[in-house]
């Protein structure tokens, strides 16, 4: 579970979960956090000894919590058997330091963790990188941890010794690591652009599937296209963008691309890590954000996911809200989610149910992103008339003495079709 600059043990097995309640926070709000926690802590495969909630009215700079209050808490994990206790909240690199040096644990915080997630589910050279340079990054100012083995090298005197020096070799490791890293996610994002460019020659519409961790994205994604990507009930089954295309009523074509689910408290140094990956969501015309209805905290994780599109940029863009997982959501909930987003869909990826109203608003999106153009259609045309009602989307009809005039946005699959019947264009 750990190598060179990880700086925990490889036998943690057994984890003991403090989660924090602050002033700041909603009532409830640390404890939904913890149980949150839970879930990603067994998502490295480490069993949950214990789980406790504390109060804190004002943070201490040398243990987030008071003397006391740690060391009951140190007492109690060693009392259950756990050798590794994990923080809800962040925690300074003096402050794990001070912890691991009193309790004779390793000591992690939930961004650690989600790091450990997101390193054990990157498969492509691009997520690998991205995860590496966060990591490195993280690392960088707690590589005098006590679980390092730097921290048994470290030298006496005035000069700080041979463990001195050590330390300060390693932190070069590290940046030029980093660095290193930094250029190789350039190449692969010029890479990608290169792609992107390929792909947009055909003007082809594109959307992007964001939302809360495990909120059904992936289901949607393949019950959508009919693909077939790995569509898992746990937290960041997915970490790469894939991309399908969708064929929507009247041959319009459109790129569908997954992402990776956003987290309450998703470290910074992730979303900076996987700004090309989340570029996707930025270039795409439209966005589908989708919503666990069946999960009790739904607003927050709405929440949650508007505020990463916002640190990315695009939250200004069209959204199409998805309320999924409405099989197993409650009147109660279901009226709430009517309450949060009056104009949301609601669905269920797993039954089917709905998907019809989603490929209609996802085709008058698509006929969106085409210019509008004005027909007139002689009035003995109405097969003409049926194809455009049936394959684009009308803004305007009118019966006029020369025949029916138009105005509407039709894929480009009919632009032959209806090209003898084009009056004007605009954009």
């Amino acid at each position: 579970m750990a190598d060179f600059l990880t700086d925990k043990p490889t036998n943690l097995e057994r984890a003991f979960l403090v989660g924090i309640q602050t002033d700041r926070m909603a009532p409830g709000e640390g404890a939904e956090l913890l149980l949150e926690l839970q879930e990603l802590v067994e998502n490295i495969r480490l069993r949950v000894t214990h789980a406790t909630l504390v109060n804190l009215r004002r943070p201490t700079p040398a243990l987030l919590l008071g003397s006391g209050k740690a060391q009951e808490l140190v007492d109690q994990a060693k009392a259950d058997g756990a050798d590794v206790i994990v923080f809800d909240e962040a925690l300074s690199p003096a402050q794990q330091r001070n912890w691991e040096e009193m309790s004779g644990l390793a000591v992690i915080d939930r961004q650690e963790v989600i790091l450990e997630i997101f390193a054990d589910r990157a498969h492509t050279r691009e997520a690998i990188l991205q995860v590496a340079l966060a990591r490195m990054e993280y690392s960088l100012p707690r590589l005098t941890r006590a679980w390092t083995h730097l921290s048994r090298q470290r030298g006496k005197g005035a000069m700080g010794g041979e463990g001195e020096t050590q330390l300060e070799q390693d932190r070069r490791i590290v940046r030029d690591r980093i660095a290193h890293l930094k250029s190789e996610l350039e190449d692969v994002v010029q890479q990608r652009d290169v792609q992107r460019r390929k792909r947009q020659r055909v003007p082809v519409p594109t959307c992007a599937i964001v939302g809360y961790t495990n909120a059904g994205k992936s289901t949607l994604l393949n019950i959508l296209t009919g693909s077939e990507v790995v569509a898992a009930n746990k937290l960041f089954a997915t970490l790469d963008p894939t991309t399908r295309q969708l064929i929507l009523r009247g041959n319009q074509k459109l790129l569908v691309t997954d992402t990776v689910g956003f987290i309450r408290r998703l470290p910074h140094g992730l979303v900076e890590a996987f700004k090309a990956t989340l570029e996707e969501v930025v270039v795409a015309d439209f966005l589908i954000h989708v919503i666990d209805t069946a999960n009790p905290n739904f607003e927050q994780h709405h929440a949650t996911t508007l505020e990463v599109l916002a640190e990315l940029g695009a939250v200004d863009k069209t959204i199409i809200t998805v309320f999924n997982k409405i099989d197993a959501a409650t009147p109660a909930l279901l009226q709430r989610a009517r309450q949060l987003v009056p104009d949301g869909l609601f669905l269920s990826a797993r039954t089917g149910a709905g998907m019809p109203d989603l490929a209609t608003r996802c085709l008058e999106l698509a006929a969106d992103t085409v210019g509008a153009t004005e027909l007139l259609i002689p009035p003995d045309r109405y097969d003409v008339i049926a194809r455009l009602h049936e394959h684009g989307h009308i803004h305007e009809q009118e019966h006029t003495d020369d025949g029916i005039r138009i105005k509407g946005r039709f894929p480009p699959t009919q632009t032959g079709f209806f090209a003898p019947f084009v009056v004007g264009r605009q954009a």
